[in-house]
């Protein structure tokens, strides 16, 4: 056979061959190219050569040759391509190429060995265990596999003589080396174990992030080469283009606030010349933050040559409102300067279908990139192959941290260390912003801290706490709490003083007995839940915009959930916040007299209810308890707190208190129930110690560099505690449609556009929830995308959403 005969894919519509030999050039030159941005381009290239050698083997050959139709029934070597559909390895071969080249070498040639073995086995499957908890080698027992299982032998015989040499000579490159050589040392001066040792676990991940996203992307172009045209792959439009556009942008100055928000805006153009780095942004709520931030991101973008901005807000609530905003910056550029991510539509579960659309999908190949948090942290530590490609993305970019104060506490020491390895060793430079900064640099430093300076305020913080201030807070808790009638009473007489009332409650099931009760107090009363479509929100949203108009404003009530406290744009004459953390305190006020427009303060109250169950919020119960203490600290001396209690005064001590409180949790604890030992992610992702010391006790000291478990962590890693599932809902007319054309058989790129569409309309819900919407019949499965469900429209309320119970017809949504 010719080296052109050995097929790596194949394209049913033309009968086209992707040869192996095509497929291995291609994805080392992606890989190579991405690597390339934390200059291990070599690395890189290297991977994309190794990962699929095993696709020259006889077997492999019969097995795809047989499930395409080349080889059918009766044919000599065809075979049953159903049965052994996964169980052909061909990625083991390329590791034990180069491991078998490079054991016996200098430390860092091992270490490289060892980095680029581990990413080859694990392009399938997400990167496994070095050391499993029961101390087992399962990196040593891979790569001793059985030679005649992997095809090593064959393939040093069928590989192409090119490909062969120039793995070769990348093997033996003395460039290779250095490149590793110098990025190790530099970890090795700036920090210590277990944070060294977590850095190059992250490194290993960039670099595994970079051969996945290469071999989807070569896999994906071939099958459908007009999706490949279509990709930027970091070819954007010039940046001065784009800044151009934003400053184009004029904003009316009426008032000091106005005044104070070009001030911010000013500083911001003003920094984005400094080196690269950590930036903190603390401005208080309705400051601009979002426009301002863009507005450094732009110009720093433009003075380091960098590849993307990136925005990582907490809520899908935010990314709909502030996406669009940007989005229409540029529009007279592209419609697609702006990428929108926070959907889990696309399943992780690794067929060959899923990962095609995918990466259509999710790859984040666009200049300004908006999603959320949850996909952030899953990119950095989630497990599988799905949200790993987008890793190296991150890499040469501004990634701006929108309201940072929400970062789960459990993953604090994580999150740091993924900040110093973006900022240290990746070109990246991140800005923190928020009213509220958390102590990031408070922590312990041995486990991972942010550093942090006065240089490294973009603006001059603490007077603009007073120049900005709009709001009084006033503590009207009870001592019995109260009643959700109660409170209803007191947003009527507020709703008569200040014409518009945002009540947020920290339980869902709060927010909608309350609701109920305001429901009669004005024809304008909203309720806000993350049970509604991002559509459904963004519907409600313009309506209250419509309401607050201070030129034709009408009497107005809303209640919601906490989503509406990160960066939601609107402006009520009062809030009520039931008792919460400060931050969340001050996050609320923020909503409250947020232009400056009344002549006295903006009300802001302070309850707490008699009814509210918080046993599964553990959180906000100890962010009360913080809360309480700052509250009692400054009655009795309210000039230590500038007689400001949202103030910077205020947060800073709230986020000692409350750091100090949960610093256990900062490593993210797993117990022992779930665990087998009580251990942390930041131990397996880092040093291993406990797995390691039971492999010395079971087989001796063990050989290796690398000691993690990144398939265990990966597997236990949930930025949210009870893992949501997406669900489509039909909201409208449109997303009724979308469904109809999903639960059809329909083509790949049909298929994406429909997802992508879909987003708009989509739900995350918990698992209890999905169970009982299984035990009501209300969930149904689209034709050929099995992992993803539809909801029966009967069960999708106008008022609040997602509903466990059949909606009565007086409610069914009519839109």
């Amino acid at each position: 056979m010719t080296s052109t005969s050995y097929l790596a894919h194949y394209r049913n519509v033309d009968s086209a061959n992707h040869s192996v030999i095509t497929h291995l050039v291609e994805t080392s030159l992606f890989a190579k190219k991405f690597a390339g941005k934390i200059g291990l381009d070599l690395l890189g290239e290297l991977l994309g050569l190794l990962h699929d050698l095993g696709k020259y083997s006889f077997e492999f050959q019969c097995y795809i040759k047989s499930s395409v139709g080349i080889l059918r029934p009766g044919d000599k070597y065809y075979v049953d391509a159903e049965r052994l559909r996964g169980k052909i390895d061909h990625s083991t071969a390329g590791a034990q190429w180069i491991y078998e080249a490079l054991k016996d070498t200098v430390k860092i040639n091992k270490l490289s060995a060892e980095i680029v073995s581990l990413c080859v086995l694990s392009h399938h499957s997400g990167l496994i265990d070095v050391f499993d908890i029961s101390g087992e080698d399962k990196f040593s027992a891979r790569l001793n596999k059985d030679l005649s299982k992997t095809h090593y032998c064959e393939v040093q015989e069928k590989i192409d003589p090119a490909i062969s040499e120039h793995i070769t000579e990348l093997i033996k490159s003395e460039d290779r080396l250095k490149q590793l050589r110098r990025m190790i040392s530099q970890m090795h001066e700036l920090f210590s174990d277990p944070v060294r040792q977590f850095l190059k676990g992250l490194l290993l991940r960039f670099l595994f992030s970079s051969l996945v996203d290469a071999d989807r992307l070569s896999t994906a172009n071939f099958e459908n080469p007009d999706d490949a045209k279509l990709r930027y792959l970091g070819n954007y439009p010039d940046w001065q283009k784009l800044i151009y556009c934003f400053e184009q942008i004029s904003f009316e100055v009426v008032s000091e606030i106005d005044k104070k928000r070009s001030e911010i805006s000013s500083s911001c153009r003003q920094r984005a010349s400094d080196k690269q780095g950590l930036y903190y942004l603390t401005v208080p709520t309705g400051g601009g933050k979002t426009f301002s931030s863009l507005r450094f991101a732009l110009h720093h973008a433009k003075e380091h040559e960098l590849e993307r901005i990136i925005y990582v807000i907490p809520y899908t609530s935010i990314i709909d409102q502030n996406a669009s905003k940007v989005a229409k910056i540029f529009d007279s550029i592209s419609k697609d300067i702006v990428l929108e991510y926070h959907s889990n539509l696309v399943p992780e579960k690794d067929t060959y279908r899923n990962r095609i659309l995918s990466i259509l999908s999710e790859n984040w190949d666009a200049p300004i990139v908006f999603t959320t948090s949850v996909q952030f942290l899953e990119t950095l530590f989630g497990g599988g192959t799905r949200n790993v490609r987008r890793m190296h993305q991150l890499a040469k970019s501004v990634i701006i941290f929108d309201e940072i104060q929400t970062l789960p506490i459990k993953t604090v020491h994580l999150f740091n260390n993924a900040i110093n390895f973006l900022t240290n060793f990746c070109s990246t430079t991140v800005v923190f912003c928020t009213a509220t900064q958390p102590l990031l640099h408070g922590v312990e430093p041995s486990k991972g801290a942010v550093p942090y300076s006065d240089a490294m305020e973009i603006v001059d913080y603490p007077p603009l706490f007073n120049a900005l201030k709009r709001v009084k807070v006033l503590d009207c808790q009870k001592s019995k709490g109260w009643t959700e009638e109660e409170l209803s009473e007191r947003v009527k007489v507020l709703l008569h003083d200040k014409g518009s009332v945002l009540v947020v409650t920290n339980t869902k099931t709060n927010a909608k007995r309350l609701y109920e009760f305001c429901n009669s107090l004005t024809e304008k009363v909203f309720h806000l839940s993350t049970n509604m479509c991002p559509k459904h929100r963004k519907e409600i949203l313009g309506k209250m915009l419509e309401c607050l108009d201070p030129s034709d404003s009408k009497p107005i009530v809303c209640i919601s959930t906490q989503l509406i406290e990160a960066g939601v744009d609107v402006d009520f004459g009062a809030v009520i916040r039931c008792l919460a953390g400060l931050d969340s305190i001050a996050q609320a006020a923020g909503r409250c007299n947020r232009n400056g427009r009344h002549n006295d303060l903006g009300i802001v109250e302070i309850i707490n209810l008699r009814n509210e169950n918080l046993d599964k919020l553990p959180e906000i119960r100890i962010a009360q308890d913080v809360t309480l203490r700052i509250l009692d600290e400054y009655k009795q001396n309210p000039a230590y707190f500038h007689n400001d209690i949202i103030g910077h005064k205020a947060m800073e001590r709230f986020y000692k208190y409350y750091f100090y409180k949960r610093a256990y949790e900062m490593s993210y604890p797993i117990a022992r129930n779930i665990l087998g030992r009580d251990d942390d992610l930041l131990s397996l992702l880092s040093t291993n110690q406990q797995s390691v010391d039971e492999h010395k006790r079971k087989h001796g000291s063990p050989s290796l560099y690398l000691r993690q478990s990144f398939k265990t962590a990966g597997k236990y890693f949930r930025v949210i505690d009870a893992p949501t599932e997406a669900i489509i809902v039909p909201f409208n007319e449109e997303a009724k449609s979308i469904i109809a054309k999903l639960s059809a058989k329909i083509s790949l790129n049909e298929e994406r556009a429909l997802l992508k569409s879909a987003q708009q309309y989509s739900v995350n819900i918990f698992p209890y929830m999905i169970q009982k919407l299984h035990d009501e019949k209300a969930l149904f499965q689209t034709y050929d995308v099995s992992e993803i469900w539809h909801l029966d429209m009967q069960y999708y309320s106008k008022d609040f959403g997602v509903s466990m119970e059949l909606v009565t017809p007086m409610e069914l949504l009519n839109v």
